[in-house]
């Protein structure tokens, strides 16, 4: 299964499909790049910039460069703005399996399947209210971050606060209970 190619969008007339970047032939299966592909379909450019940047798997490194390609694209070709871009549209098809075989014994032989891929990623101009929303969503959590700190710090002042006071406390108690038993080691000599 090669997952969702197109949006609607690029079936209306007259609308703009994106812009498009391919790497053609890669020597490593469709199935190694789907699953990094399914986790930044549809996120904005900078987000899925640093979701491939977090990825150890060495599909992440082919995607990004092409992510890039298809970006500069977008900005070179098609004149559009590289704050508003989003991942429209990406996919991994199989390529033709080139087949290889091993001698084993016997005179007999194994096969093996060198597999490869095409993958193409579709960036796109996000709508206003798109944008309103996503700016709205990003103002409103670094707000609430704010605040979580402040709380917290609150929070770790007024509980060093009361272990001062406890050590405090503990002190007096420790200094009275020392000359107590001063007093009581002077009385029975």
């Amino acid at each position: 299964m090669t997952g969702p190619k197109l949006n609607e969008a690029n079936r209306v007339a007259g609308s703009r499909g994106g812009a498009k970047a391919q790497v053609r032939w890669v020597r490593m299966s469709a199935s190694k790049f789907r699953p990094v592909l399914n986790q930044m379909r549809g996120l904005d450019v900078t987000s899925a910039r640093e979701l491939l940047s977090l990825h150890e798997v060495g599909a992440a490194a082919i995607i990004q460069k092409l992510l890039k390609s298809a970006v500069s694209n977008a900005v070179t070709n098609h004149e559009m703005d590289e704050e508003k871009l989003y991942v429209k549209a990406c996919f991994a098809d199989e390529s033709p399996t080139i087949k290889r075989f091993r001698p084993r014994a016997r005179g007999r032989a194994n096969t093996r399947l060198r597999r490869g891929a095409h993958v193409t990623i579709v960036v796109g101009e996000m709508d206003e209210n798109t944008l309103k929303s996503l700016a709205a969503q990003g103002g409103s959590e670094k707000s609430d971050r704010r605040k979580r700190v402040a709380a917290s710090q609150a929070r770790a002042a007024a509980a060093a606060a009361t272990d001062a006071k406890n050590e405090a406390a503990t002190a007096d108690d420790a200094g009275e209970a020392t000359e107590s038993s001063a007093a009581t080691n002077e009385e029975s000599k």
